[in-house]
């Protein structure tokens, strides 16, 4: 992904989610994908998908079970 991409990706996820802690940054050897952070800690990845002319970017975001609540 390019610098613009990056940037317009992060902005809409700040927007949306309402919270400005959110980063997007690049990974090494990767352009297809970039970390996503809150803060210093990592949550996720989103992967850029270009098929047919059209462009899209997954959000993947790994939730481990120790990290829930024990009751809600």
């Amino acid at each position: 992904m390019n610098p613009t991409e990056i940037t317009k990706l992060q902005a809409y996820l700040r927007k949306t989610f309402r919270l400005d802690e959110i980063q997007l940054l690049r990974r090494a050897n990767k352009d297809d994908s970039v970390e996503v952070a809150i803060g210093e800690e990592f949550i996720g990845v989103i992967y850029k998908d270009e098929e047919d002319g059209e462009v899209s970017y997954a959000f993947q975001m790994a939730i481990l079970e120790f990290d829930l609540p024990e009751s809600v």
